[in-house]
């Protein structure tokens, strides 16, 4: 009885079923935004689809992907063209500081990120402190501040810190 039973398993074809997806958002360990992937049909319309991570893939949800993807490729494009024009118009700025001076023309204090912050917003430009990538200036002079704009674009202006 035994073996009429495993042979019977045997023979029945266990098939998984499975169904493609696109995910609508970053699921760890499963799949990115934007990517097709074949996954239990179950796990499909229990997890993923009921949770919002993705979409059963049909022409119309192909349709929506790809006209998304040449969106945000045109918007990436448009950023991008935007912060080389800045950056190009941030090379003529000098945002001027002035600081006391101690024994030996030692400068009192240091110049943060966000008072040069402070003054970019006076000048008209808008920037998070953590766009301000500067090392802590604490000597008279010249110095150079990258300013990050948009993906791996970056605008340099010049600080310059005088006795006062």
């Amino acid at each position: 009885m035994f073996l009429i039973i495993n042979d019977i398993i045997k023979l029945v074809n266990f098939k998984e079923v499975i169904m493609q997806v696109i995910f609508l958002k970053d699921l760890r360990g499963q799949g990115k935004k934007g990517e097709i992937k074949e996954v239990a049909d179950g796990y499909a319309v229990n997890f993923l689809i009921k949770k919002g991570f993705a979409v059963k893939k049909t022409e119309t949800s192909l349709n929506k992907l790809s006209i998304e993807k040449e969106n945000n490729r045109l918007l990436d494009e448009k950023m991008t063209k935007e912060a080389k024009d800045l950056a190009e118009k941030l090379k003529k700025v000098v945002v001027t500081f002035t600081a006391k001076a101690g024994k030996e023309d030692k400068m009192f204090g240091s110049i943060s990120n966000k008072q040069i912050k402070e003054e970019l917003n006076k000048l008209g430009y808008n920037f998070d402190k953590k766009q301000i990538m500067s090392e802590t200036i604490n000597s008279f002079g010249f110095h150079n501040v990258d300013i990050n704009l948009y993906k791996n674009i970056n605008g340099t202006i010049r600080v310059e810190v005088r006795k006062g």
